[in-house]
């Protein structure tokens, strides 16, 4: 199939809690639009969103998923729709951010049972945060216990009143197969196939309706000076001009429609769909947003205003340089790496050379695609404002900028930053799966920036955003890249310092024929202050130790250091001071200094004794303000120390605090069970202290 350059091209993002039926929505459209013959069921793991073996088995989405369908609106105009789905869980939220990313729109799906759920406020967040426009649609409305009105009711107090209801419900539950159009007044009557026909609003609807007709209606044209005037004259304008002025107020974010339909009987989602063309803009509606020059991972390599690039917007015009935004790469067994972009400017075609911005590597468009699901439906080019995808584009990481300029520095907007809460240790179970565990993990971050690998101590630690994400992270290691692993709970990374000052000799005296191994220390090792780290200081006169060998007696040191103390932890802040030594002319080396340095500090270590440190890391948690106490209970029982609480903007409350990692463990697991999973925790590294002494055997 061919991008047919009439179509107006929009990619709308899926947002909401779990469960709140975005992948049956998305199911449902893209029935309705014909882009498949029958409608998958998430239960039975058939759903064209939801195809990976992981989400088929625990029954939710855990990426993001795109579903490209055509739409034509009820005036004619073709419609290119790529629905980005996206996961509700919140170990993997790091797919809203990439979806929000490159979305023209952002629907939030509320279920009509539900109501506003954590899952809710953080969708409705995360959109506010990227400057992309919402629409809410409420879901789930066929279901028992479905109730429109007190979820639209729950809606406004937590989001405010510029929520705007286009549609009512007309039964509920079993009964929920009609709806009435707020803007033209109609009641639109639906079969078993999902589609309506008009026809006049029943009685006992008439006056709710009517008032909130009268409530969109005069809201929509208080922000257009002609229809305002037309109104008080006595001259409603027709639907098709209420919705254009209210499209313009979506963009900005004025106004949030809310809509409702029903993913399983299709009940509104042809209105729905109609309605998400008229109001949300194109993708050639608003500029994209790229970082140029600084470094390519976003450090700037000095100080100053312009050190870590600076923000350009680019135009989406199919006339432009081509430039292309690569927001999510995905290991498939059967092509390889399969990179998702957006073009931000230009035209790719097959075929085409490209220089990545961000990596500095060259690439070769071999074949593009849309993406349904798992379905690749080839393309010969796409235009600004599109989203595809294409095959083995192996320099080209998520977060890449492609473009046809042969040198430069270039990289998308930064996505949020979420620190991991949540670790294990990676043990290969066999000598292959070692030999390909570290490429294996190369690839796996290349897919998902939210994972973080940490290699300390000889062991490899994998970290995520919470235990869900991490297993789902270890068992595509195995299906995907042949790698097999068992974990374990992280281990907390302690470490020592010297407790006192010692003046020791570090002596080596070897000789077994030939040459011999001759080198003999004197150190004073003592305490740094916390975070001093390691300070070596030669005080040598007079030349008892050559010149030559000192920065052997420096390694030494640090060799002994890294080894660890008499508890078996990284020795950390200490001063190691050569003040004299002895050497030979024939049997010196640097290596016979090395290791007679290496003794003299394990000897100062052993004499002077040492204190075990544990990392204490900032803990913040935002909860429902009567969580709080609960959240502050938990907290002192694990040594934490509250460093403040405050009201955040959405009066809830918020509690900062210091607590050592080894309390850590679980603890967002723990937190979400407390709190309901009402809680938002962030957990970054913060300094060392003294552990108690429990810790030191």
């Amino acid at each position: 199939m061919n991008s047919a350059p009439t179509q107006i091209h929009r990619t709308v993002a899926l947002l909401g809690g779990a469960g709140s039926g975005k992948t049956t929505l998305a199911e449902a459209l893209l029935l309705r639009a014909g882009a498949i013959t029958r409608a998958g069921t998430v239960e039975q793991g058939t759903t064209v969103c939801d195809h990976e073996p992981e989400e088929i088995a625990r029954g939710m989405t855990l990426g993001l998923s795109l579903a490209h369908l055509g739409w034509t609106g009820p005036d004619g105009a073709e419609h290119a729709i790529t629905l980005a789905d996206t996961p509700g869980h919140p170990d993997f939220v790091g797919g809203v951010d990439t979806a929000l990313s490159v979305a023209d729109v952002a629907v939030i799906a509320v279920s009509a049972v539900d109501g506003v759920t954590v899952g809710t406020r953080f969708a409705w967040a995360a959109a506010g945060a990227a400057g992309v426009p919402r629409i809410v649609v409420i879901t789930q409305e066929d279901k028992a216990r479905a109730d429109f009105r007190r979820v639209l009711g729950e809606l406004h107090a937590a989001f405010g009143d510029h929520l705007w209801a286009l549609e009512l419900p007309l039964g509920e539950e079993q009964a929920f197969r009609a709806i009435a159009d707020l803007l033209s007044e109609h009641a639109l009557v639906y079969d078993d196939a999902g589609r309506h026909r008009d026809e006049p609003l029943p009685a006992e609807a008439e006056a709710e309706e009517h008032r909130m007709h009268v409530e969109v209606t005069e809201e929509i044209v208080s922000h257009d000076d002609e229809q305002l005037e037309a109104y008080l004259e006595g001259k409603e304008p027709p639907a098709r001009e209420l919705e254009r002025t209210l499209a313009r107020e979506v963009a900005t974010g004025e106004a949030v429609p809310v809509v409702v339909c029903s993913g399983v009987t299709g009940t509104g989602v042809d209105r729905f769909a109609d309605l998400l063309c008229a109001l949300s803009p194109s993708s050639l509606d608003h500029d994209g947003r790229i970082v140029i020059g600084g470094s390519a991972d976003g450090e700037g390599a000095g100080e100053g205003a312009g050190a870590a690039g600076a923000e350009l917007r680019v135009a989406p015009s199919p006339d432009g340089e081509p430039l292309l935004h690569v927001f999510r790469t995905l290991a498939d067994p059967f092509v390889g790496q399969v990179s998702m972009f957006k073009v931000l400017s230009g035209v790719v075609r097959s075929g085409d050379r490209l220089h990545n911005a961000t990596t500095g590597t060259d690439e070769r468009i071999h074949g593009l695609f849309l993406l349904r699901g798992a379905e690749h439906l080839p393309v010969g080019a796409l235009s600004a404002g599109e989203v595809g995808a294409v095959a083995k584009l192996t320099g080209s990481p998520s977060g890449s900028l492609l473009w046809s300029r042969t040198n430069g520095i270039a990289r998308p907007a930064p996505l949020p930053k979420r620190e991991p809460v949540f670790a294990v240790s990676l043990t290969p179970a066999t000598q292959s799966d070692d030999e390909k565990l570290s490429s294996s993990l190369a690839r796996l971050l290349a897919e998902d920036p939210t994972l973080v690998i940490d290699r300390t101590g000889g062991q490899t630690i994998l970290r995520g955003l919470g235990d869900t994400h991490v297993a789902v992270a270890v068992e595509r290691l195995a299906r995907v890249f042949g790698v097999h692993v068992t974990t374990a709970p992280a281990p907390v990374a302690y470490r020592e310092t010297i407790a006192g000052h010692a003046q020791v000799e570090g002596k080596l005296k070897k000789q077994s024929g030939g040459h011999g191994q001759f080198a003999v220390v004197q150190l004073r090792v003592s305490p740094l202050p916390p975070g001093g780290g390691f300070e070596f200081v030669d005080s040598v006169v007079g030349g008892s130790v050559p010149r030559t060998y000192i920065p052997a007696v420096e390694k030494g040191a640090r060799d002994a250091l890294a080894t660890g103390g008499p508890h078996g932890h990284p020795v950390v802040d200490v001063r190691v001071e050569l003040y004299d030594g002895k050497s030979h002319s024939v049997d010196s080396s640097e290596m016979a200094f090395r290791t007679a340095a290496s003794i003299g500090v394990k000897a100062a270590l052993a004499e002077a004794g040492t204190v075990v440190l544990e990392p204490i890391s900032v803990v913040t948690v935002t909860v429902p303000s009567e969580l709080q106490g609960t959240v502050l209970t938990d907290l002192s029982g694990r040594r934490g120390r509250v460093s403040a609480t405050e009201s955040a903007e959405d009066g809830r409350a918020r509690v900062v605090a210091s607590v050592p990692e080894a309390e850590l463990g679980q603890y967002v697991l723990d937190l979400r069970s407390m709190t309901g999973g009402q809680a938002v925790l962030t957990i970054t590294p913060g300094r060392y202290a003294k552990a108690p002494n429990s810790v030191k055997a």
